[in-house]
């Protein structure tokens, strides 16, 4: 029987308003990103289904008994899912016979705040095989609370049709029942065995106890990474280059006549959305990324891990393999999207943990690239991430909330070719065609065989 090299549940802990929510789907974005399989299990989405939303703060009181039942059954529901789904993932996974698997979490998105409640966790995931870490946010700046409060909390179902300042009041309510019995995590629990770690004031410390295995650590190395500082940041692809006219991929070309226009241009789009004139320029190590941007005026870096997706060596057989699965598909001595996720993690990390307000970072760089950090903020799938439209000539600008980002377009009027690539549904004699190194013994009815060898015939000016 296969069987993941772990499967893990990372449970929060901390009162409401903490950041909680926030955390858990940081987190799991960035693992689905990365190819961990994951999935929330938020007690509240379970509590409005069962019990409904408009539930006032006297529901929450530890003495009122009834609702104190209701609200156990709600989690443990909730738990049952998650050790479901971690079984069903499984028996899939056996199903399709995958041989290379990555670690799986579930984040059990709850307030978790008695020890009773998490040796209850801790007893079901063990006798289910599967590694428990708690994550708590602690957070005593009232100012954040309150924000996250008008932020989040007041848009949420709980609050339809109430008033701003009567949820404020019913909120922090809530907030003082789940006080009463609320008890931080200690290394005492469990028989001092326990995972966990705690995030104080999200991004101003962390405190680790006895984290174990890979998976563990590297979601403690990217909490590390996170605040909650207002900020944005800026994509451009490089102007239009000449091998981009040529209809050619890969290599080190300059820029087109319109490329240069582009770069001319950029500084005075930069200078017209930005509030602050303070700003960082990253670029890759290739030409047409650093001349895009030699006229603005700003510090700038660059990073060989922004450089764009290696295409190899290509033979007319990549073309329709690479349509079935794009993502996955690797060019022969190059690269595919999946290494290029995992090329561009640093850059992910340093953009999570950039901290500075009204210090924004503009990324200039390719296609693939920009396509592959566009899907992490924006939490797109890896069947949507190869085809996500990044056009020439377009200054991209994603602002961060709470819960994803807020994004904004801006084109600048100089003509560049259309680079973008379709998703291509091949007929199977078409891709049988396609995939034939002679056609000695290929039978196909008139006009299926050239219409394939036009396939790849023609200019292929992306990856």
């Amino acid at each position: 029987m296969l069987h993941h090299l772990a499967r893990l549940c990372v449970a929060m802990v901390g009162l409401p308003a903490r950041g909680k929510t926030y955390t858990a789907r940081k987190v799991a974005r960035f693992l689905s990103w990365l190819g961990h399989p994951s999935e929330i299990f938020n007690v509240g989405n379970y509590r409005r289904n069962f019990a409904g939303a408009s539930q006032k703060h006297d529901f929450f009181d530890p003495n009122n008994a009834e609702s104190a039942a209701v609200r156990q059954k709600i989690a443990d529901l909730a738990l049952d899912d998650m050790v479901q789904w971690f079984k069903h993932l499984e028996a899939k996974e056996e199903e399709e016979k995958e041989l290379f698997r990555l670690d799986s979490v579930s984040i059990h998105d709850a307030t978790n705040s008695t020890k009773e409640r998490r040796k209850i966790i801790m007893q079901r995931c063990e006798k289910e095989n599967i590694q428990v870490m708690f994550v708590e946010s602690i957070c005593d700046r009232m100012d954040v609370v309150l924000a996250n409060i008008k932020e989040v909390k007041l848009s949420s179902p709980d609050y339809l049709d109430t008033s701003p300042e009567e949820a404020v009041k019913d909120f922090m309510s809530r907030i003082y029942h789940y006080s009463k019995t609320y008890e931080t995590l200690s290394r005492s629990e469990n028989n001092s065995k326990i995972s966990f770690v705690k995030l104080i004031n999200i991004g101003e410390r962390v405190l680790v106890n006895n984290v174990r295995g890979y998976i563990q650590s590297r979601i403690v190395y990217f909490l590390m990474n996170l605040n909650i500082t207002p900020r944005c940041v800026y994509f451009s692809r490089h102007g239009e280059s000449q091998y981009n006219v040529e209809g050619k991929i890969g290599g080190d070309s300059d820029l087109s006549p319109r490329g240069w226009q582009y770069a001319q241009k950029l500084p005075e789009l930069i200078a017209r959305q930005m509030e602050d004139p303070t700003l960082t320029v990253w670029t890759s190590t290739l030409k047409r990324t650093i001349q895009t941007a030699s006229g603005l005026a700003y510090p700038q870096l660059q990073w060989k891990a922004l450089d764009e997706l290696d295409s190899g060596e290509r033979y007319p057989d990549d073309f329709a393999a690479r349509d079935d699965d794009k993502y996955n598909y690797r060019y022969k001595g190059g690269e595919s999207y999946a290494d290029l996720v995992r090329r561009l993690e640093p850059v992910t990390l340093e953009l999570e943990r950039h901290h500075e307000r009204n210090h924004p970072i503009l990324i200039v760089g390719h296609q693939a690239v920009l396509r592959a950090l566009y899907a992490y903020f924006m939490n797109y799938s890896h069947d949507e991430l190869p085809y996500v439209k990044i056009p020439l000539h377009t200054l991209v600008k994603l602002t961060f909330k709470a819960y994803g980002c807020i994004e904004e377009r801006f084109k600048v009027d100089i003509e560049a070719v259309d680079t973008h690539r379709p998703r291509i549904t091949h007929s199977p004699l078409v891709q049988q065609s396609i995939l034939e190194t002679s056609n000695e013994n290929v039978t196909t009815p008139k006009g299926e065989k050239e219409q394939a060898d036009e396939e790849f015939k023609q200019p292929q000016v992306e990856n």
